[in-house]
Parts: structure tokens; sequence; C-alpha cells
């Protein structure tokens, strides 16, 4: 039964929080990562699998920097020595928009690594072409919608229907696959970079046919499948759970941005056999928390306190990337004291305080109606809604008006 290890969307690169570290001049986020990819590594090696199968995404963009290319590189030079087959799919981070230019993966299959191949194009691997391995792979890397067109000859006519094209002939070269290639008696792995109908982003964002390539669910659920190792979508989860195949999307290899902030992080380890297949999800720990918060401030009164009370205790912020979204009316602004907000969240990695003020809104008299048509109690009233005061201090506040109206209008008299 062999054993494979199936990672994705490492995004080594993603360097948009905190600082660099003095001791290898590494920004401390890209270490997170690499933090994350060394256990996997070692994992794959101590444990001895059979294949390691990355689906895709090894950089935010598709041009990395010489430094990031050197730290992905010594990790599947690691895998390369230890004799480890590899298989790096190109996802769409990796892949140049442009016909003709290198992808971001290219330079293993210049190089020749032994070991490790590159897939950049829809193909078939036979034992054969995985070292004698008792395996079949089918794999889906992604595609420019210019490759596509391209490589496939669709017709670029109607750009609406090119990802509908598309997936018509991914079906038919998958079925082609399953029916005229395919060993029946050995284990059959479809990977692919790509969205699949069903799936769910973070935020409980379920993807829908649109404007990108989406797989059906019917043909990554096929029963002729022993495992389908997906990339692309950063929530881990299995698409087909408690049924065979497996479709699994382990997610991304560490917290990318807010959006993940509620998500933990894996990698799989499958015992993939004919018919049946048994998974094991990794959680990778020591993931830096990302810490989400929000208030929307009601009243004048203690607003530090109350901005305070909306972060965590500060054990829990420490070492923690941490956002609080403020939202408030725009004459409060100078009740924000972001030093305080600092100085309590000091023991973050990074703190963002995101201000959102409100324009006061003017409150629209019916049509029959003018200022001058109300009275001053009920301007007053008026104005007590547009500062936004609670419903009792606004009530308190008009009797007092009314009295001391009263009483004024009494002495007139």
């Amino acid at each position: 039964m062999p054993k494979i290890l199936h990672f994705a969307d490492a995004h080594i690169d993603m360097a948009n929080y905190g600082r660099h570290d003095p001791h290898t001049g590494l920004p401390v986020r890209v270490m997170d990562f690499l933090k994350s990819l060394d256990t996997i590594i070692d994992t794959a090696i101590a444990e001895r699998v059979d294949l390691v199968l990355f689906a895709g995404d090894a950089y935010k963009d598709r041009s990395p920097a010489p430094t990031f290319q050197r730290e992905w590189g010594r990790r599947i030079m690691r895998l390369s020595r230890a004799g480890v087959p590899t298989l790096l799919l190109v996802g769409n981070h990796d892949l140049a928009p442009a016909l003709g230019r290198a992808h971001a993966l290219e330079s293993f299959d210049t190089l020749e690594v032994p070991h490790v191949h590159v897939l950049d194009k829809p193909q078939f691997l036979s034992p054969q072409d995985l070292g004698g391995l008792p395996l079949q792979v089918m794999a889906l890397p992604w595609v420019s919608r210019s490759g596509l067109i391209a490589q496939l000859g669709l017709n670029a006519n109607d750009p609406a229907t090119v990802y509908e094209q598309l997936g018509e002939r991914l079906i038919e070269l998958v079925n082609g696959w399953l029916e005229e290639r395919v060993d029946p008696t050995l284990p059959v792995i479809l990977t692919a970079h790509c969205s699949v109908q069903g799936a769910l982003y973070g935020g409980e964002r379920t993807v829908m046919l649109g404007g990108d390539l989406v797989l059906p669910g019917s043909m990554v659920k096929d029963p002729r499948l022993d495992y389908v190792a997906l990339g692309h979508i950063h929530k881990p989860q299995n698409l087909n759970d408690g049924n065979h195949p497996p479709v699994i999307y382990p997610g991304s290899i560490e917290r990318v941005d807010f959006g993940e902030a509620q998500d933990e992080k894996y990698f799989v380890i499958a015992e993939v056999h004919r018919g049946e297949t048994r998974v094991d999800w990794r959680k990778l720990e020591s993931i830096r928390p990302f810490i989400d918060c929000y208030v929307r401030l009601e009243s004048q009164e203690g607003v530090t306190d109350r901005l305070r009370n909306a972060l965590p205790a500060p054990a829990a912020l420490r070492g923690a990337i941490a956002r609080l979204v403020v939202e408030y009316p725009r004459d409060w602004e100078p009740l924000i004291d972001e030093a305080a907000l600092r100085e309590y969240t000091a023991d973050c990695f990074e703190f963002q305080l995101i201000r959102r003020p409100q324009a006061q809104a003017r409150i629209r008299l019916p049509g029959d109606q003018t200022i001058g048509s109300l009275t001053s109690l009920e301007l007053l009233e008026q104005y007590w809604r547009t500062n936004h005061l609670d419903q009792s201090e606004s009530q308190i506040l008009q009797e007092l008006a009314r009295q001391v109206i009263e009483e004024a209008d009494s002495g007139m008299m």
C-alpha cells in the first residue's frame, strides 16, 4: 500500500506582516512558513513515505526573489538526496501569464534534479514514470487562459466560454485515461490545482461556477479514483468525507491573512490502496495565531476601556498578528487613544488598528415637514438620534429638556 504525503499552497514568501530576523536576514513571517515546510519535509523523510505530492503554489507570485527560491530549493533538495520521489504540480501563483516564460518551479526540470518531477501540463504518470512505484497519477496543473486556448485549440471568440470548454476537455481527458491507460489492479491518484464545485473557501464561501475553471464534483468523486490531491483553496476539507475516494484540500501550510484566522493548518499522510484509502490529517503545530476583533462604538463614555475589552488578554496576544476594526461616528475620532492600545498590545508580533469613521447620516424628514415646522423637543429628539445616543440616555435627556423648556415658557408667561 503506497504511502504518500500531500501538501499544497506553501506561499513561503508571504512577508506581508512583521519584521526581519537579524540573524538570517529573512522576514520573520517567511521563517514561519519555512518552519511548517521543514516539519513536512522532516516527516516525509522520517516516515519513509513512498511519494511526496505538492499540489501547487510554492510562492505568493510568479517572480519569487532569489533568496526565497534558495530556501524552497534547499527543502526540495533534501527530499531528492533522501531518494523520496517528489511531484511538484504548478499552481496559478507559480505560472507566468505570458506564453513561453518560465514558471517558478521550472529550474528543477531544467537541472534534472533526481527524484523530482515538475508537472506543468496535463499528463498521466505510470509506475515506470514513478521509479517503479505501484501507483498511477493523473496530473492537472493550473494553465493560464491564453495557454489553454493555445494548448487545447479552444475557441477564443467567446472568452466567457473558454473555461466551460476547458472543463469539458479535461473531463474527456481524465475519462480517457481511466478507460484506456489505467491498470485496474493499481491505485490511481488524481492531482489538480483548481477549484471544485461545492468546496468552501475561508469564511464559508462556497465555490460556484463563474469566471474561473471549476471542476464538477462528480469528476473528482469518481469511484475509479483512489485519492484526489487538490491545491488552490486554503481551507482544509474532504469533499467526499466518508466515501471513496477521499477528495482532499489540505489547505495552506500557514495562515496567509485574516480570512484564515480561524483555520487550523494541516498536511496529509495517505495510504492508498485500490478501492481503499486511509487518510491521516497531520496538524501543523506552532502556527502563528491571527486574532481579528471588531467593535462598534455606541457611546462616548469609556472608549479606551471598551476597545481594550474587545481584545483578548495580553497573554493571548503574545506573538500574535492582531487586528482591531473600530467603527464610530466621525466626530468621536479624538476619543480613540491609539497609544494606550499599542501599549496594551505591545507583546503582539504585529497589531493593526483599523479606523472606520462613519459620516453622520442626515435624518430625512417626511415630505410634508420642514425644520421650521418642528417643535424644539422634536428637533432635540432628532439630534439625539443623529449622535447615536442610547435610547435610555436620550429619553432621560429628552425629559430634562422638556422640563427646562416648560419652565422657561412658564417664566415668560
